[in-house]
């Protein structure tokens, strides 16, 4: 399962070139259900999403890339471009009153975020990610200062849904 809350960023960090930075190629093969390949940096792969907005199945199957770029030929729509930075939460914030004690210890979860910077046409569009161990632990979470918009329920903000704009 994939659980995820998406964000859009107001202010860019300003240490953004300290942390590792993928390059990332994107294309669907289809929207519903999704089937999605992608190259990141030097690796390939094809994957298969479920139905869902901020939780849903996610399988990943390594390609090579003589079968990407044949792949990539058959795709339908925008070929999605763009720059991904993980940067580590050091310290996450949740609200409390959504978390039972009986749930695993807040203080022991690891969390990222995944910064993607869109290459035109969808420049100057930035989307954060944070990927979560349970719903609830998502549906806690309180966005870092330099997030803007949550954007998790919105469809429109779905790789997927980039993909089949009309340019």
């Amino acid at each position: 399962m994939e659980i995820e809350r998406k964000f859009t960023v107001s202010t860019l960090p300003v240490n953004l070139k300290s942390y590792p930075c993928h390059i990332i190629e994107q294309a669907y093969l289809n929207t519903d259900p999704v089937v999605r390949i992608r190259k990141e940096d030097v690796s390939y792969y094809l994957t298969y999403k479920g139905k869902g907005l901020l939780a849903r199945e996610e399988y990943n199957l390594p390609l090579n890339e003589e079968s990407y770029y044949h792949l990539r030929e058959k795709a339908d729509g925008n070929v999605i471009s763009k720059k991904r930075y993980v940067i580590p939460i050091s310290d996450p914030k949740f609200d409390m009153t959504q978390l039972s004690s009986a749930e695993n210890s807040i203080d022991q979860i690891s969390l990222s975020v995944e910064l993607d910077i869109f290459d035109p046409p969808f420049a100057p569009l930035v989307i954060a990610e944070v990927e979560f161990p349970d719903e609830k632990t998502a549906e806690a979470f309180l966005p870092l200062d330099w997030f803007s918009q949550d954007v998790t329920n919105d469809p429109a903000y779905h790789n997927s849904n980039l993909s089949r704009r009309k340019l």
